[in-house]
């Protein structure tokens, strides 16, 4: 482009922006937010092998995938697993609503927002985490999983699917299984995946599609996962560095 030609050349004489305030707050937050990674290393260590559950905070009881939520968690508490969720309402409620029916961990991890309330009643008093900030929550929703499980949602659960999926394609952490429950709701999106990301713009490789797999019976994800796990020497937190 002629600009970019014309700066290269002669330099760019545009006046430089500033920040409104000279405070130095941020270099104080970082002792915050080491105790946020530190409180949560500590209490979900003792916890064991959990498996991540997302979705909508927006879904209402009663509701085919609100019941789906209570289903799974509880067969995979069932099945050895304890269930982590973000902790409010929602696909989140199910999920620690069907792992306390099941009498195993019930993990919420909460965030502070200024639109929403606090945890549901369905998480485990002990195992209720409170966090200010969504990146040292999200360590702690992917540490700790053996499995990602989604179910429909939002913006959020979009990211968590997608950060999952970054965070195995370039070996930062270990490959776990990422299923996606709901075909009705997923499906669309997978197509555009692989028609557009990988058929038309080549932006991701034909195996990074082996990353997620659509299925809708809670039986059948359970197989899933326990298959991948056969060998329980593999069951360790995540994260390679």
């Amino acid at each position: 482009m002629k600009e970019v030609e014309e700066i290269l050349t002669n330099g760019n004489d545009a006046e430089r922006k500033h920040w409104s305030s000279d405070k130095p707050e941020s270099a104080w937050r970082i002792f915050r937010i080491m105790s946020e990674f530190v409180d949560g290393f500590e209490r979900m260590q003792s916890i064991g092998p959990c498996v991540s559950v997302y979705g909508s905070a927006r879904t209402k009881p009663g509701t085919k995938y609100y019941e789906l939520g209570v289903d799974i968690a509880y067969k995979l508490v069932k099945n050895g697993y304890g269930v982590i969720t973000g902790g409010g309402p929602g696909i989140m409620e199910a999920g620690n609503k069907g792992a306390q029916a099941a009498n195993g961990p019930s993990v919420g991890l909460n965030i502070d927002l200024p639109m929403e309330q606090g945890s549901n009643q369905y998480v485990d008093h002990d195992k209720n985490l409170n966090f200010r900030y969504f990146f040292a929550r999200k360590v702690m929703f992917v540490k700790y999983a053996q499995a990602f499980v989604l179910l429909p949602g939002g913006f959020g659960t979009l990211d968590e699917l997608f950060e999952s999926l970054t965070l195995i394609q370039t070996n930062k952490i270990e490959r776990v299984p990422v299923i996606l429950m709901g075909s009705d709701f997923w499906g669309g999106l997978m197509d555009w995946v692989k028609k557009v990301m990988l058929e038309k713009y080549d932006n991701i490789n034909e195996k990074d599609l082996d990353l997620i797999k659509i299925i809708d019976d809670p039986e059948l994800v359970i197989a899933e996962i326990n298959e991948f796990h056969k060998n329980e020497n593999k069951l360790k937190p995540n994260f390679v560095y």
